[in-house]
């Protein structure tokens, strides 16, 4: 199951068990149980605080870990490898003793929900975003043994799937019933189960004291400007809904000088701990509202929507993009029931069924390519009269035998009987004849839309919404830089978005010490 290097690799880790733990298997005669059970005997011959036990849960395969004499447990129904190796090796750790590594005010929120908690994440071993979710609520029930959890592989348990009509992870069931979709943490989770939690957060964030610079962005351009920020030993804050941006939903980054292969979820995590290196004050989970201009103390505003308003006397804008929706009829309707933006996350839940992929760009095209190897039929539509795709992705494209290209192809409406997703209709440029598609999965790769309606009125946009900066990273707005996919920058790379965000902040600190503190004004 695992090499003689990761083998040492886990070793070490386990070493940092406190307290016993158990494996409690509940096993049938299928070949992913016989590699469950090979993988539970690897990893208990590693620690002598590990022990395998024999259990009869009703999901076959699947195991507990569950810290000895206590209730503290978390659950697979899936034989965790590829992304979600990495939670396995943390709830070995958390249960069996070690720190649970959030904030303490977290920490004491999630100890302090009262009621019992039985949450299932339907998750893929495929999907980039499912470990934030799973790794989230396994830590929530090493905190609270009222809160159970069990993380169940989709591919495996496709029954429920079926049953349940799902058909994009991650996917959260709170006891029995529907609790959300898509990539989750604490703070999320919290401001769901914990009703008061959100007014309380707002109110400790309307007391932060004034930021000489405040960062609205968690992604690589953010993360960038907050350490060049922080170095410079000033009151750096960052404000964003998620760290690391569009970066978590990225599988392989090949193009990062000095790094042949990194993943997007590893290199967030990265730069979130270089950041929380520095003592920047991160302020995760909050959506900014609006940016309003310096007033007579020379302090701008951030308002959130949750109603707190955060001070600062410079503000580096890297809000970054999210992907762009085809707007016709039934998308919205359809989502998550069929129509999806990640077919990394979402592919293996149409395995051997037949699926689209809009958009003929390099991201289409590597989709239609990976789900080439789950589906049974891909077809790719293409608005224009070719494929855009850099031309070594388009001959392996054209390779493989259950794949369709249509160019000249105006996706005109999502079908679906009301409950998920049946098919779509396209029209055929040039000739005006309509085609309708009958597929179970939609996959949109169209490009990516900045994420500034929140600055409208603020400050000056392109016609395409990006925010206008000059080569300093300066908005139309005194006091106010930008930097990342969000602005006119021409290319939206992580290396271009990193040194756009460093130039921002070094650019605002030059603002900072050439302006007086409550002097700045706006124009």
């Amino acid at each position: 199951m695992l090499d003689a290097e990761l083998k040492t690799q886990l070793a070490g880790y386990l070493e940092r068990i406190q307290q016993p733990i158990e494996l409690v298997a509940s096993l049938d005669d299928s070949s992913a149980a016989r590699e469950l059970d090979a993988l539970l005997d690897e990893i208990a011959a590693l620690s002598p605080k590990i022990r395998r036990v024999a259990g009869d849960d009703a999901r076959k395969p699947s195991f507990l870990i569950r810290r000895a004499g206590s209730d503290v447990q978390v659950g697979f129904a899936a034989v965790p490898l590829g992304h979600e190796f990495t939670s396995l090796v943390l709830a070995l750790l958390q249960v069996g003793g070690h720190p649970v590594k959030i904030d303490e005010a977290l920490a004491a929120q999630v100890r302090a929900l009262d009621g019992d908690y039985r949450f299932e994440t339907y998750m893929s071993l495929h999907c980039q975003s499912c470990p934030d979710t799973v790794q989230a609520l396994n830590a929530m029930s090493v905190l609270n043994p009222r809160i159970r959890h069990v993380a169940i592989d989709g591919a495996l348990f496709r029954d429920e799937v079926e049953a349940r009509q799902i058909l994009s992870v991650p996917t959260v069931y709170l006891n029995g019933q529907p609790f959300e979709t898509g990539r989750m943490g604490v703070e999320q989770i919290l401001a769901r189960l914990d009703t008061g939690a959100a007014a309380r957060t707002a109110a400790a964030l309307a007391e932060r004291e004034p930021f000489d610079m405040l960062i609205v962005g968690g992604g690589p351009a953010g993360a960038a400007a907050a350490v060049y920020a922080a170095r410079k030993g000033i009151r750096t804050g960052l404000v964003a809904e998620r760290f690391g941006g569009q970066v978590l939903d990225t599988l392989a980054i090949e193009n990062f000088p000095s790094v042949e292969y990194t993943e997007g979820p590893k290199l967030a995590t990265a730069l979130e701990a270089h950041v929380r290196q520095y003592g920047v004050d991160l302020m995760l989970g909050q959506r900014a509202d609006a940016l309003h201009p310096a007033g007579e103390d020379g302090l701008l505003r951030i308002a959130l929507d949750s109603g707190a308003t955060l001070r600062a006397r410079s503000v580096v804008l890297a809000p970054g993009a999210r992907w762009r929706q085809t707007g016709v009829p039934g998308e919205a309707e359809y989502r998550t029931r069929g129509v999806t933006y990640c077919p990394h996350c979402d592919g293996p839940l149409f395995k051997d069924k037949p699926v689209a992929v809009i958009g003929g760009g390099n991201s289409g095209v590597e989709a239609a390519i990976d789900l080439a190897g789950v589906a049974s039929q891909v077809t790719l539509l293409e608005y224009e009269g070719t494929l855009r795709a850099d031309a070594v992705l388009q001959r392996r494209l054209h390779s493989l035998p259950n794949v369709r290209v249509r160019v000249n192809a105006q996706t005109t409406e999502m079908l679906g009987d009301g409950r998920r997703l049946t098919g779509l209709r396209w029209l055929e440029r040039g000739t005006a004849r309509h085609h309708e598609l009958a597929v179970d999965g939609v996959f949109v790769q169209i490009g990516l839309l900045p994420n500034t309606e929140w600055l409208k009125g603020a400050l000056k946009l392109s016609p395409r919404g990006e925010i206008v900066i000059d080569d300093r990273g300066q908005t139309s707005l005194p006091a106010v830089f930008a930097a990342g996919d969000a602005t006119t920058a021409p290319y939206k790379q992580i290396v271009v978005a990193m040194g756009a965000g460093s130039t921002a902040a070094l650019s605002a600190f030059d603002h900072l010490i050439r302006t007086p503190a409550g002097a700045a004004r706006a124009a």
